[in-house]
């Protein structure tokens, strides 16, 4: 029997709808919580992503900017244009997209932006905060979005074994901050593999909960599941397919074909974890306007 199939779309729409009462509330205190994203240069990728968020913030009744520099403005100007938003009290949320031009010290830019604004949850503080479980931290839009993906779906993290393959900033380290901490969507026992972890597969297979985020394509396999986990692939890989009409497929860092047979729930890719990102964003958002509310 094939797994089930955990739709990330449906419960991110559904999440968004739930933001409504929230952004009312505050549109009742004068308050319209805002999100503005810096991009800097042509990056496809960040270009259609950019569009996204935006269009969702729209929908949802936020405040939306997205500025766009182009790809040879020098660091300075870039933080001044943080600092700019930083003090600017219609914006409530700011991200810098990545990744910047390789001119630009993207550390540097990123512990400029006000931790109160950093809806992305990149600033030592915030990362410090969701470390030791304080709520008022924020939490990264991704691993935030595989908790409520795990929530939402009644996966029980009480007790069980989730296995991370990845140790980023941005997804592996705080998805195991969010596993162990003392609530729902936490106490877990958590492994977190690497590209030195020693025979990776005998690690994967011990997890109950499986979640992928190393950026190869396809890269865990059937039998590296175990039978009857539950399976999150981050991951979002361009393969060439002469098939189809744009020359590539979309696939994740998991075998999909493979892991269905073994697992009984698993994300699709595209479909699964990408939507819950943008939902986590603005309920991000809508956060940091609360918590400016109550400064």
């Amino acid at each position: 029997m094939e797994a089930q199939l955990i739709d990330g779309t449906a419960i991110g729409k559904a999440m968004r709808g739930e933001l409504a009462a929230d952004i009312a509330a505050l549109a009742q205190k004068g308050v319209q919580p805002g999100l503005v994203v810096v991009l800097v240069g042509e990056n496809p990728a960040s270009q259609v992503y950019v569009k996204m968020k935006g269009k969702a913030c729209e929908e949802a009744g936020m405040h939306s900017e997205t500025i766009r520099l182009p790809a040879e403005t020098s660091e300075a100007e870039l933080l001044a244009v943080v600092d700019r938003l930083n003090a600017d009290p219609k914006i409530h949320g700011m991200l810098v997209q990545l990744p910047l031009p390789k001119h630009i010290n993207s550390e540097r830019v990123l512990l400029r932006i006000d931790p109160a604004k950093d809806v992305d949850g990149f600033h030592p503080v915030n990362v410090g905060k969701v470390s030791i479980g304080d709520p008022t931290g924020f939490r990264p839009a991704t691993p935030y979005g595989v908790q409520q993906l795990l929530l939402r779906t009644k996966v029980e993290t009480k007790g069980a074994h989730a296995v991370i393959v990845g140790r980023s900033n941005i997804v592996g380290r705080p998805m195991a901050a969010l596993l162990l901490q003392n609530g729902p969507g936490g106490n877990a026992t958590v492994t977190v593999c690497h590209s030195n972890t020693r025979d990776i597969g005998s690690v994967t297979r011990q997890g109950d909960i499986l979640i992928v985020a190393i950026g190869k394509p396809e890269f865990v396999t059937g039998d590296m599941v175990k039978p009857g986990a539950v399976v999150i692939d981050v991951g979002v890989n361009r393969v060439e397919d002469a098939a189809t009409k744009s020359g590539y497929r979309l696939v994740g860092d998991v075998q999909f074909s493979e892991a269905r047979k073994v697992a009984t729930a698993i994300t699709p890719v595209p479909g699964g974890v990408g939507p819950m990102t943008i939902t986590m964003l603005l309920y991000n958002t809508v956060q940091a306007a609360r918590q400016w509310i109550g400064r």
